[in-house]
Order: structure tokens, then C-alpha cells, then sequence
């Protein structure tokens, strides 16, 4: 009996200190922290993109790895964030870097509530700050349209396909006028509900290599203006 309450505490421990380490590092500041130090400044002539997103970012370098490779091409997506995470973490994650454009892809997230309820109004204010943090260091805006999604099987019955749909118009409008690049993957990739297409899915949410197939030349075309820019 000793030694089972001994292993329940020990558990409730453990479980204590891994929702005070979340508590304390909420944005994930350590993810990247030491690949950040490793990879240090750009080399000569190198025009370093990085990649600022959730799981949907992340989830591109974990399925189509070539994409990345050879590239001067940065990832710094991490699954499930919300735009105050990646807010938090841009200046370590994308200012540090000294890329000469960042590519934003951001908002679902939010909208799902995943760090808790926010109105289309706050998302674009994270989104339209980290753009600002980022023209102000130098650093060209790609502002990417958040992918359609008809619902979230993690979250259902929130219908989030016409706010996304409303968010994107903010997003394009702001983007336009401000000089910054918009990247639209939505109307490559959404079907006549404004969710996605469902050859480009396995959740209605994330994209298969298929979906990324598709958002590839359209990120490359839109770096290639954005570098074009003076």
C-alpha cells in the first residue's frame, strides 16, 4: 500500500511540474532555442526565409523534408500555436535570424481556441504586429492566408470556415496596404463550403503531401517577389 501511494504522488508530481514547465515557457521560447544558437548568423549573400507557423508549418518539414533541404529555408513551425505564442517567440525565432524575408502563416489556431477565445480582431493585431517587429528589422512580410477548413475534428460545431474566410479578407487587405506580400493558398485549396479540398487532406485541417504539393510553387513565387522588392 506504501508503495502504490508512494508511485500516485510521485505521479501527481510529475504531472505538477509539467504544467508549471508549460506555465513558464507558454510560447516554447526553448523549442529552437539551441538549434537557433547552432545555426547562427547568415552566411554571405544568403537570402535566409524562415518559416513562422503552427503545425501546419511544422507538419512541412516533417512530411516533405526535400522541400527544406538545399535551401536556405528556415522552420520554425510548432504544432498547435496560437498568434500571442508565435508573438512572443518572433524575435528569437525570426528577428535573431537575420532572414531576409519571413514567411507568416498563422491564425487557425486562434480560432479554434486553442490558448483560449480570441475575436478575429485580436488575431489580426498579433498577425499584423509580428509584420511590423519584422519590417521594422529589415525583414521582408510574406502574410500567408490561413488553409480553409470546414471544422476541427479536435474542436467540432465552432464553424470556422467564414471566419477564416472574413480573417483572410483582413489579412490581404492589410497586407496590400502596407507593401507586404499576400500568399493566397485558399482559393487553390478550398472546396465550394470553404473547407478544404478533400485531396489535400486527411482531417480537413492539416494537408497532405498532395496539399503541400500545391502550396509549394505558390511560397516559392511569392519569395521570389519579395526578394525581388526593393
Amino acid at each position: 500500500m506504501k508503495k502504490l501511494k508512494l508511485i500516485i504522488v510521485m505521479s501527481i508530481v510529475s504531472m505538477l511540474m509539467g504544467n508549471l514547465s508549460l506555465a513558464q515557457d507558454w510560447a516554447n521560447l526553448n523549442r529552437f532555442k539551441e538549434d537557433n544558437i547552432k545555426l547562427g548568423a547568415p552566411k554571405s549573400g544568403e537570402n535566409r526565409i524562415v518559416f513562422m507557423g503552427n503545425s501546419i508549418t511544422e507538419g512541412w518539414i516533417n512530411l516533405h523534408r526535400e522541400f527544406f533541404t538545399g535551401r536556405p529555408y528556415i522552420n520554425r513551425g510548432i504544432s498547435g500555436q496560437t498568434t500571442p505564442q508565435m508573438l512572443i517567440r518572433f524575435k528569437q525565432d525570426v528577428v535573431n535570424l537575420k532572414p531576409a524575408v519571413v514567411v507568416i502563416l498563422a491564425g487557425t489556431n486562434d480560432i479554434a481556441g486553442n490558448t483560449g477565445p480570441s475575436t478575429l480582431e485580436m488575431i489580426f493585431d498579433n498577425i499584423s504586429s509580428m509584420a511590423e517587429i519584422a519590417k521594422a528589422n529589415g525583414i521582408k512580410v510574406i502574410l500567408s492566408s490561413i488553409l480553409p477548413a470546414y471544422d476541427y475534428p479536435w474542436k467540432p460545431g465552432l464553424e470556422p470556415a467564414e471566419k477564416i474566410f472574413t480573417l483572410n479578407k483582413m489579412i490581404k487587405e492589410y497586407a496590400d496596404k502596407n507593401g507586404h506580400g499576400y500568399l493566397d493558398y485558399f482559393t487553390s485549396m478550398a472546396d465550394a463550403r470553404k473547407g478544404m479540398k478533400a485531396e489535400y487532406t486527411n482531417d480537413g485541417v492539416h494537408p497532405t503531401a498532395a496539399g503541400y504539393a500545391v502550396m509549394e510553387p505558390l511560397v516559392e513565387d511569392a519569395i521570389a517577389k519579395a526578394l525581388a522588392q526593393k
